[in-house]
């Protein structure tokens, strides 16, 4: 069990990463208000998360990434970016595995962030999760996107703040959104997040976080009706990388969860 000292330095810790997210936003205010109010600037918004942001949080929190690019995806073209969440640091990850522009689908609450949710709101697509006509919403604003040249990247998890859980089960969404625009899913597995900064601040620590970007899962010719198929092989991919993680870091996530909580676990 953690005794007061160490609780107390988790907590003081994830301040500190509430603090580093926030320091660029509130600095670069003036340069992001303007970005996101000019057209066909979201490459410059995207470049700025991803070269500016991106690391200052991560490196800032003393997280070092290691990606693992072994995927033979086209850069040029679109896809469905996909990964298993398990941590806040996750939209930092992300935005430094992938380094051509994606919009973040997201749920709507984050717009309530002062400062932040004005360039969430009007650079994200936001989605209202208990609202069908919110969902459906998503698809036509995703196209707009994807005429542009755009990637999307949805996490796709269900109930994903369970620490008990290796993977969730994942909703159709980005299936559904991949199939009908035919755009390949390129599924990515974070193994460390869950483990070293959780949702909770129950344990974590610094270190290296590894990310492994895998070849895409084409949807070229695929009928509608073999989405929830596509859904099903995509989870059961990603439980299968995290499974086999020679490291187990998330398993150990669970299990120290579990040992921590057992009236939770």
């Amino acid at each position: 069990m953690l005794n007061w000292g160490q609780k107390a330095l988790l907590k003081l810790w994830r301040v500190w990463f509430y603090t580093l997210a926030a320091v660029p936003v509130l600095v670069l205010f003036p340069l992001l208000a303007l970005l996101v109010l000019l057209p066909n600037t979201y490459g410059i918004l995207f470049w700025i998360a991803r070269n500016i942001w991106a690391p200052f949080v991560l490196f800032g929190m003393g997280f070092f990434p290691k990606i693992d690019n072994c995927s033979s995806a086209n850069h040029r073209q679109s896809h469905v970016l996909i990964a298993n969440h398990s941590s806040y640091i996750d939209i930092f990850l992300i935005l430094r595995a992938w380094k051509n522009p994606f919009v973040f689908v997201g749920k709507k609450e984050l717009a309530q962030i002062p400062v932040f949710g004005y360039i969430y709101k009007r650079s994200a697509i936001m989605v209202d999760r208990g609202s069908v006509k919110s969902r459906y919403a998503v698809y036509g604003r995703a196209n707009t996107i994807l005429k542009k040249g755009y990637s999307i990247c949805i996490f796709p998890e269900q109930d994903y703040l369970d620490e008990t859980i290796l993977l969730n089960p994942f909703k159709k969404g980005a299936f559904k959104l991949a199939v009908e625009h035919q755009l390949p899913i390129l599924p990515m597995v974070f193994y460390d997040c869950k483990r070293k900064q959780p949702w909770y601040t129950t344990y974590g620590y610094p270190g290296q976080l590894r990310v492994k970007i895998f070849d895409p899962i084409p949807t070229a010719g695929m009928p509608k009706e073999a989405i929830p198929k596509l859904q099903e092989q995509a989870h059961a991919f990603i439980a299968k990388a995290l499974q086999e993680d020679p490291e187990e870091k998330a398993k150990e996530a669970i299990r120290l969860w579990k040992k921590l909580h057992p009236q939770r676990g």
